[in-house]
């Protein structure tokens, strides 16, 4: 019977170079005599391992791997990038990774994007999750305090999680309680708009064996922000405790929390144009908020995972988990042309929305390693379920007040008068898969691994007085890639999935388009250096499909609701590359560096998705002097625009955010061997820039300068 692996794993902070602006104390100063590693997602712990990547992930097939041996681009964001960056939200994780971006369609909610198309594949801990964006639970910003890191496969993951599009799976990977000695970490912060709070993260051994271990962190957030009148607070709560019942077997139990209380929150963006038909330029710290209004949400999720060795390495795992994401959202929508002197001449809407969410998702899967030929070869078989339960309910607000001119805004608008309770939107959605995967060794130098996914799939759904419900049934979703090793440090690779992928959008005449369809070809070189301490890549992919849904550029709303309708573009084609650099160059150099470019057009070779850029470039590094660690990075992306019709002219238009970039630095001090200092800038320079142009025809602006101080105590 295997003995699962321990570990010496040193956890100092000493070495650690910089602190992030949250770091959720990830770290420890104590030296661990010892550290159980037993569960899939704690076998390559970032955490204390000082690291800017990983050597192994099993995100794109269930298969312990490295990046090298992996055939599909994939990039793991650790826990000291985490740190070092001050990453607090899965939204900042999106914003720090080559070829990905996060574009902000209001106050609360945020949309992502990879190889031009949207991103709808999330994981936590390789367990696919969904959410409808729409009905916004504060998925986009959950907290960091969590997850020890995040892994992230560009372009198609089928197998794994099913349904889906080619763009990216981002999976979120929890903290487990790996020390069998008391350890912990206390740290606070403090900066630009009135930004304060603290984090707390405690492990301890629960028996004298250390064989049962807890792990408690919480933390607390207050702050304003560059935009007028609007303040969130946030507090997340996480706990796990971790069993080994055998030297074979890990019982995981665990429950997280978290609340978002902003207020004066926005719904929308700013008006893109006056009534002159001329564009507005309209001062970032402009909202059209009032203070009464605020988008509320909480999330509580509980989860267990068992994972069991047999004979000859052959492993059993299993994972449950429940999570209920609601909203409470009292807001307010401004739409119109305000006159260009007076400011009057803009519109207003009032909702009262309740939405509870709740989810369950069961995970099962088995790994079988064996030998043939004198060649290691490995079978995973699983079975993944997913089922997600919407209900909305919403009030409209009556005898709304003018609102005058728009220059003298303050955000003391007159609360309306709410109407009746109405449910909006009440259903199902279901997912059933079941998939087997090999990875064959038919030389020393030469991988195959081949895989197929069977996917049931049904929504049965009441949205706005309208019932329906489809299904698809017996989708095969089939995979294949093939890795050659040229050398001890370089492979090379091709891959190939299909797509399939169901769309809750609807056309103007509320009819729901039919599923995505398509092909998704890769193919690069990688290299490992340092004894997997820097990792490189060049991915080369094309994708094929059909049925992508885009904004209708009428204009037009789905009947009966205020969401823009959709049509289907048929014969779209991505391609493009990445390039990657993630690792360790010296002792005390460390870089993550990424270029991508890519090009997506439908059949009438018309661009789709230009609300997020073709080409990105995102550099992170850190050197270590001593005791003092200097750190900075640059974020760039090329122009943005989304084709609308101007509402004055009733001409084509484009709006649209020239190519810009973001400069961001950091400094950390060691002023003890349990204290440190660290200083946080974002945005050195002040640039101004649309971080969204188009969603619903408006503008939002990215955040202005900002710094954080933080203070870390580790005992």
């Amino acid at each position: 019977m295997k003995k699962i692996a321990k570990r010496v794993v040193p956890l100092s902070i000493c070495t650690a170079l910089f602190l992030g602006v949250n770091i959720h104390a990830e770290e420890q100063t104590v030296r661990l005599d010892e550290v159980s590693v037993m569960s899939e997602s704690s076998s390559e712990v970032t955490e204390g391992t000082d690291s800017y990547t990983t050597k192994s992930m099993n995100t794109a097939t269930r298969m312990n791997m490295s990046i090298k041996e992996t055939p599909q681009s994939i990039v793991v964001v650790t826990n000291q990038q985490i740190q070092d960056q001050g990453l607090e939200t899965i939204t900042d994780v999106v914003n720090s990774i080559t070829g990905i971006t996060a574009k902000t369609f209001d106050s609360e909610r945020q949309g992502y994007s990879a190889r031009g198309f949207d991103i709808t594949n999330y994981q936590i801990d390789g367990v696919a999750t969904s959410w409808t964006a729409g009905w916004s639970g504060g998925e986009t910003s959950q907290d960091l305090t969590i997850y020890d890191r995040v892994e992230v496969l560009r372009g198609a993951n089928g197998l794994i999680s099913g349904a889906g599009n080619p763009s990216a799976a981002i999976n979120l990977i929890r903290k487990h309680a790996n020390s069998k000695e008391f350890v912990g970490s206390l740290k606070l912060d403090g900066g630009t708009w009135n930004k304060y709070g603290g984090t707390l993260d405690i492990q301890t051994p629960l028996t004298q064996n250390g064989k049962v271990r807890a792990r408690i962190a919480g933390t607390y957030q207050k702050k304003e922000s560059f935009v007028d009148y609007y303040e969130n607070k946030k507090t997340v709560l996480y706990g796990i405790v971790d069993m080994d019942i055998t030297d074979a077997t890990l019982l995981s139990i665990g429950a997280s929390y978290q609340k978002n209380d902003p207020t004066a929150s926005m719904w929308g963006g700013l008006p893109s144009w006056y009534s002159d038909g001329t564009k507005t330029n309209w001062d970032r710290k402009t909202t059209t908020a009032p203070k009464w209004s605020y988008w509320g949400s909480e999330t509580n999720t509980y989860f267990t995972t068992l994972e069991h060795y047999f004979l000859n390495d052959i492993k059993f795992y299993a994972s449950l988990s429940h999570s209920e994401n609601t909203a409470d959202a009292k807001l307010f929508y401004m739409y119109g042309t305000p006159d260009k002197n007076t400011g009057i001449g803009l519109g207003g809407s009032a909702g009262w929305y309740d939405v509870n969410r709740e989810q369950d998702n069961i995970d099962i899967y088995t790994s079988i390693p064996f030998s043939f030929n004198g060649l290691k070869q490995e079978i995973v078989a699983g079975l993944m379920y997913n089922e997600q339960d919407l209900e909305t309910y919403s009030k409209a607000g009556v005898g709304l007040s003018p609102i005058g001119n728009f220059y003298n805004w303050d955000g003391s608008y007159n609360e309306p008068t709410w109407g009746n309770k109405s449910l909006s939107q009440q259903g199902t959605t279901k997912q059933t898969g079941v998939y087997l995967v090999g990875r064959f060794s038919i030389l020393d130098d030469l991988k195959l691994i081949l895989g197929s996914r069977l996917t049931n799939w049904e929504i049965d759904m009441f949205s706005n007085g309208t019932n329906y419900g489809y299904k698809h049934d017996d989708i095969i979703t089939p995979y294949a890639g093939l890795v050659y090793d040229l050398d001890k440090n370089h492979s090379v690779y091709v891959s190939y999935t299909d797509i399939f992928n169901p769309q809750d959008n609807q056309d103007k005449n509320g009819k729901f388009l039919d599923p995505i369809e398509g092909k998704n070809y890769e193919t690069g070189i990688k290299g490992e250096y340092f004894d997997g301490k820097l990792n490189t890549s060049l991915s080369i992919f094309r994708i094929e499909q059909d049925n992508l849904a885009q904004n209708d550029p009428s204009g037009a709303f789905v009947p009966g609701t205020t969401t823009l309708a959709s049509v289907a573009a048929e014969g779209t084609v991505s391609k493009g590359y990445e390039i990657d650099i993630n690792g360790q160059i010296t002792d005390n150099w460390d870089m993550s560096f990424g270029w991508s470019q890519f090009e997506a057009k439908d059949v009438n070779n018309d661009k789709v998705n230009t609300r997020h850029p073709r080409k990105t470039a995102k550099i992170y590094t850190r050197y270590k002097f001593d005791k003092l660690s200097i750190g900075g990075g640059i974020n760039w992306e090329s122009k943005t625009f989304t084709n609308v019709t101007n509402p004055v002219t009733s001409k084509e238009e484009k709006l649209s955010q020239d190519a810009y970039s973001i400069v961001n630095m950091m400094m950390k001090y060691e002023l003890s061997k349990v204290l440190t200092a660290q200083l946080n800038i974002n945005n050195i320079f002040d640039k101004t820039y649309y971080s969204n142009v188009g969603f619903y025809n408006q503008l939002a602006y990215g955040d202005s300068r900002n710094m954080t101080v933080s203070l870390k105590y580790n005992f």
